[in-house]
């Protein structure tokens, strides 16, 4: 379908991001794998909807189904603005990560509330050619969905760590043991190659946006534990994978609420250009974003 085409004021709906080896979430009911063309390209995959109870749930797999899609090819500005465009209002980051202190386990569920990009060739914005937005991201994770995570962890059994910074590096390689030290000591909490530019996007396009982050391994910078592998990522992996969709499916029946930490509004007051200066064709390519606040000819201005 295209973007542009998307219907408007369709029921909200809690968009997953299934990070590596989450690919498929079982349980979804009247399940369509819809493919999204978006201004930006080609998402990662199709987009599995349909609903698990009463919540209308979007599933996008982001390095694509068999998993064919590095990091730093992930399309990320696709992949948010598809989300945005099928009716998304909130969005969990499933993603795998290494832990960067001692009493963050690998199995050990985290869940973030702050960000450092190290990526280095990502474009991080819808913005440009002719528009010029600029978003707070002072708090870049919707605390009240991340409220949401911390319980239904809790309620799986697992053991989660609520805050702390995830850094983003580049990929797809893992870290030397020099850098692993050097973001230790810039006190990061985990450490993984996806969430950046992912976070801002999802800030721009006006979505609660809260990481689910999976400890797999401690990195290379543990002396009494070996150096992170594929074979012991994957191992663990599996399951804490299995442990996120227990949460998920606690998660999801309790996602509706209205987000009182102004995720909803954040581009109220961020364009700073002036309408009348817009390109028309940089402003047809925001529309999904823009439409609320600088409505086409002929439509009034809805709130």
């Amino acid at each position: 379908m295209s973007a542009a085409r998307a219907k408007t004021g369709v029921e909200p709906a809690l968009g997953i991001i299934g990070g590596s080896g989450l690919y498929e979430m079982e349980g979804i009911e009247d399940l369509r794998w819809v493919r999204v063309r978006t201004p930006f390209g080609d998402p990662s995959d199709a987009y599995g909807t349909g609903r698990l109870g009463e919540r209308r749930v979007i599933f996008l797999p982001r390095h694509g189904r068999g998993h064919r899609v590095t990091p730093s090819e992930i399309n990320y500005r696709a992949n948010i603005y598809g989300l945005k465009a099928l009716g998304a209002r909130w969005v969990i980051s499933v993603s795998a990560v290494g832990s960067m202190k001692e009493e963050i386990h690998p199995l050990d569920l985290v869940i973030p509330d702050q960000f450092y990009d190290h990526t280095k060739r990502r474009v991080s914005s819808f913005f440009g050619d002719g528009i010029v937005g600029h978003v707070g991201m002072a708090e870049p994770v919707c605390a009240a969905l991340g409220d949401l995570l911390e319980t239904g962890s809790r309620e799986a059994g697992a053991r989660v760590h609520r805050g702390g910074t995830y850094i983003c590096i580049e990929g797809p390689q893992f870290s030397t043991k020099g850098e692993s030290q050097i973001y230790r000591r810039w006190g990061v909490s985990v450490i993984g190659m996806t969430n950046m530019p992912e976070a801002k996007l999802a800030r721009e396009a006006e979505l609660c946006y809260a990481t689910l982050a999976l400890a797999t391994d401690y990195d290379v910078w543990h002396e009494s534990h070996a150096a992170v592998t594929v074979e012991g990522v994957v191992a663990n992996l599996l399951k804490n994978v299995a442990t996120a969709k227990v949460v998920l499916r606690r998660v999801i029946p309790r996602v509706g609420k209205a987000c009182a930490g102004g995720c909803g509004d954040a581009l109220a007051s961020a364009v700073i250009t002036d309408p009348k200066a817009f390109p028309p064709r940089t402003r047809k390519r925001l529309g999904v974003l823009l439409d609320r606040y600088f409505p086409p000819k002929g439509k009034g201005r809805r709130g």
